[in-house]
């Protein structure tokens, strides 16, 4: 395993930063044009070069039901970099919270991408966040919901909090909202399999700071993510917002079990 490479890692960081600083002006002028379809699509192309100068290998399985209208996706969360990797196969915007907003460079990506930010301690306005939210889903914008509330080792996929499902409700003319469960897993190094220690190459939790733990990232060789789309679900199959939310758990950490121990399906 290459893991300690430091022109690899500084040549990954120059690239990253003169991509980044001649694709935002590009993302301003699309929102600021109104572009709404392009300013969409615009950082999937970003992201999926983004994947490739970081190192980053996305494995995809199953299909996603983006062909199916606007898609309220369901992931677990163990790193900063599950925003480029799901990108870089979706055409979505995510639901934050508020305090990446406030982040050097992540946060004024975020806003670029149309983030969603929620508070999760502010109850008095969960009313207005929803109905920001299905506003949103209702406009056609598919949106990413990391229900974990805070990131994991990448080991384990954390219970899902159940107060943003309510969104699922959000009727789509006269259809239901669809809803898909989507796991993220870090499974290879340099063609490796990573044990769980390694996987800390990948997940960014706890008390980690950011700039070391992307330093190591960048200088270590290629990682290997796998993004495995889930069978979609919606409130008109399932009773109840907390039957959706375990369902949605259940394929969800399933997903990320089989990925990181090899197992088939």
């Amino acid at each position: 395993m290459n893991i300690g490479s430091t022109m690899l890692g500084l040549s990954r960081l120059v690239l990253y930063g003169l991509w980044t600083l001649a694709c935002i002006p590009v993302q301003v002028a699309l929102l600021r044009l109104s572009r709404r379809d392009a300013a969409a699509r615009f950082p999937r192309f970003y992201h999926r070069v983004c994947c490739r100068m970081l190192g980053l290998q996305v494995v995809v399985k199953g299909t996603p039901a983006s062909d199916k209208g606007p898609v309220l996706f369901i992931a677990n969360h163990s790193s900063y970099l599950d925003i480029p990797v799901l990108t870089s196969v979706l055409p979505v915007s995510f639901i934050a919270k508020s305090e990446v907003d406030g982040w050097p460079v992540f946060g004024l990506l975020a806003r670029l991408q149309r983030t969603v930010f929620v508070d999760r301690t502010a109850r008095h306005k969960a009313d207005e966040q929803r109905d920001t939210i299905q506003g949103r889903l209702q406009a056609g914008d598919s949106l990413v919901l990391f229900p974990e509330g805070t990131s994991s080792d990448g080991n384990r996929t954390l219970p899902f909090k159940t107060a943003l499902f309510a969104v699922a409700a959000t009727r789509i003319g006269d259809k239901p909202l669809t809803v898909q469960p989507v796991s993220v897993a870090a499974t290879h190094l340099d063609g490796i399999p990573l044990g769980h220690v390694w996987r800390q190459l990948y997940a960014w939790y706890g008390d980690m700071e950011l700039p070391p733990h992307l330093w190591r990232m960048v200088r270590a060789g290629r990682l290997q993510v796998t993004v495995e789309f889930h069978p979609p679900q919606s409130l008109e199959t399932v009773p109840s917002r907390k039957a959706l939310a375990d369902i949605c758990w259940q394929s969800v950490a399933g997903g990320v079990e089989r990925a990181i121990t090899g197992r088939a399906a």
